[in-house]
């Protein structure tokens, strides 16, 4: 075996956002209770989202109350502002809340609009006033969406993700994710930001979030993974992508599927401390939750038994 990484499941949190119904809340307790069962540490749960905004996170505080405190597994909940940080503080201290929270930057102007409503010098003030008001009670994660593309303006200057990520550095993250949001990485541009990144901030865990709208999604983890990053975020099924009210995704805007990297990691050796048959009855329930047969090539054909990691 190689060292290890760490997935974070996202079904629930950028997986549903997708959705155009709502899924009720105690399918979604089930399904989290599920991925903690199968051997994630870190469990995408919720957003703090205003919930006429995306309401299918109307639910977020119940959601999280429902789950209780899980010893070695880390809920997050996304925050795109100061007031949603002040719910889940509250949360928190009716003893219900979020181990982690994602601080959401865009790397574009236009996506920062289309996404937060904002600018990105608003979104940045809003990001320190939340750090302030988060007061190290979480555990901060940093998110640069577009970082390697933006659907509204094209290419995106890597100068500039790497600008924000020294920023979210500089005011306390404890990691930083870099989005693919809508998958135009390639495994080249990938190597290199995470390479560059790497070198200017050696001791921030970087989280690579890739969205498989092109096929690349799989090629990009991997090229993630040779460039010496060992966080990940994925999604049973293959879900997600925008939420289901904002239109700026194409075809299967989802991310990378958690069965199908977490199959191919194993074939490569690669530990995470994640086992295949727990994976493969949340897979089957995640289907079963939605209706509909999901994106995953593994939960057709199976996980792989004949190299790698077939146990945790």
């Amino acid at each position: 075996m190689t060292d290890g990484v760490t997935i974070c499941e996202c079904f629930a949190r950028d997986g549903l956002q997708h959705e155009p119904a709502f899924v009720p809340t105690a399918t979604k307790v089930a399904l989290l209770e599920g991925f903690a069962r199968a051997g994630f540490t870190r469990v995408e749960a919720t957003s703090y989202s205003h919930p006429e905004r995306v309401p299918a996170f109307a639910d977020a505080s119940e959601v999280l109350a429902s789950l209780g405190h899980r010893p070695g597994v880390a809920f997050k909940a996304t925050c795109p502002n100061p007031r949603a940080v002040t719910r889940a503080l509250a949360d928190l201290d009716r003893g219900a809340g979020a181990g982690e929270l994602s601080l959401l930057v865009s790397a574009s102007e236009s996506h920062t609009e289309r996404n937060l409503r904002t600018t990105r010098a608003a979104q940045w003030e809003r990001v320190a006033e939340m750090i302030r008001l988060a007061d190290k009670r979480f555990r901060l994660i940093g998110v640069v969406s577009v970082a390697f593309g933006c659907p509204f303006e094209g290419a995106v200057d890597q100068g500039r993700v790497a600008e924000d990520v020294a920023r979210f550095a500089e005011l306390g993250a404890d990691a930083v994710t870099l989005g693919d949001t809508t998958g135009v990485a390639t495994p080249k541009t990938v190597k290199a930001l995470f390479e560059r990144l790497a070198l200017a901030h050696p001791g921030l865990p970087l989280i690579a979030h890739f969205h498989n709208s092109r096929g690349a999604g799989i090629a990009n983890a991997v090229a993630a993974l040779d460039a010496g990053c060992r966080h990940f975020d994925s999604a049973m099924g293959g879900v997600g992508g925008h939420p289901a009210s904002i239109g700026y995704g194409a075809g299967l805007t989802g991310n990378v599927c958690t069965e199908d990297l977490v199959d191919l990691f194993h074939a490569m050796g690669v530990r995470t401390g994640l086992d295949p048959d727990a994976l493969a009855e949340s897979s089957a329930a995640c289907e079963k939750a939605l209706g509909r047969p999901l994106h995953s090539m593994v939960a057709r054909a199976g996980f792989a038994r004949t190299q790698g990691e077939t146990r945790r």
